[in-house]
């Protein structure tokens, strides 16, 4: 019973929160563009060590949010303006650029700060066991409206990203359609980044999506093996580490591991399925 007392916030947080970047992570896996989550949480953890080097607290004060949607909301304005077709440039290749040059401006940005070492580990591992009433509560309200917002719009929104050619000879929009995707997209991550840290966040978005699509085509089936594995990561690895007190477990990293172990699950399911169908076929 103590998970429902002491650690009641960081369960639901890990419970109620990561519905969202499921759905998310469904759309960055079939555009082919993996790392665009990890570049927009390092962009929105830059906008955080602008406001640290400015003198904020990023647990006190407003500014480092403000600056993290800032940035964020500039690098979704970046990664729609640079999708273009290229053979030999493509868009993955500037989200790659786009990050680490992000990161090592926060390298700089902190360099001369007494805690920055410290500040950028947080940002990069966090700590979702030190997660308030208040953040779950404001960030699930947050997630609520973009999950309406996407709800209402979600053909256009699949359109654009499963049948991304049709959506072009239909005369839509794509780099305005994106934006508007980015920007939610980059919301919904700078809000996580702040209680789980990076890794967390990107574990979230794409192990789940990956799961979904190695075991089935249909986009429903893999939104809901998603929501599956993204529940039995997280409340698996907060129960590991808070059980495991003598091992000393940080709680981001060992969901990350936890992660890690249902995509091999799931692989080898795929792998068992696979090798099924013929025997089915034949008989």
């Amino acid at each position: 019973m103590e998970i429902f007392t002491l650690w009641l916030w960081p369960l639901l947080a890990l419970i109620l929160l990561p519905g969202l970047l499921v759905y998310l992570g469904l759309h960055v896996v079939e555009r082919g563009i993996i790392f665009v989550d990890l570049a927009l949480a390092q962009i929105a953890a830059l906008g955080i060590c602008v406001a640290i080097a400015l003198g904020s607290h990023p647990e006190h004060d407003l500014l480092p949010y403000v600056l993290s949607v800032v940035f964020t909301l500039l690098g979704a304005g970046l990664f729609a303006w640079t999708r273009f077709k290229h053979p030999r440039v493509p868009q993955e290749s500037i989200i790659g650029i786009i990050y680490v040059v992000a990161a090592a401006a926060a390298t700089l940005v902190l360099s001369h700060s007494a805690e920055g070492d410290e500040a950028l580990k947080n940002l990069l591992v966090g700590n979702v066991l030190l997660v308030t009433k208040t953040e779950v509560l404001r960030t699930f309200g947050l997630f609520a409206a973009i999950a309406i917002l996407h709800a209402l719009l979600r053909e256009r929104f699949l359109e654009v990203t499963f049948h991304e050619d049709d959506a072009q000879a239909a005369g839509v929009a794509l780099r305005a359609w994106d934006f508007l995707f980015y920007a939610t997209f980059g919301l919904t991550v700078v809000s996580f980044v702040q209680i789980t840290g990076v890794y967390l966040v990107f574990s979230y978005l794409i192990v789940p999506a990956v799961c979904g699509a190695l075991l089935s085509a249909d986009i429903r089936t893999r939104l809901v093996i998603g929501w599956i594995v993204a529940f039995v990561a997280g409340v698996s690895g907060l129960l590991l580490s808070v059980k495991l007190e003598r091992l000393d477990l940080p709680t981001g990293p060992t969901i990350v591991c936890c992660f890690g172990a249902l995509l091999i699950a799931c692989a080898l399911v795929m792998r068992l399925k696979d090798s099924a169908l013929p025997k089915l076929t034949a008989f």
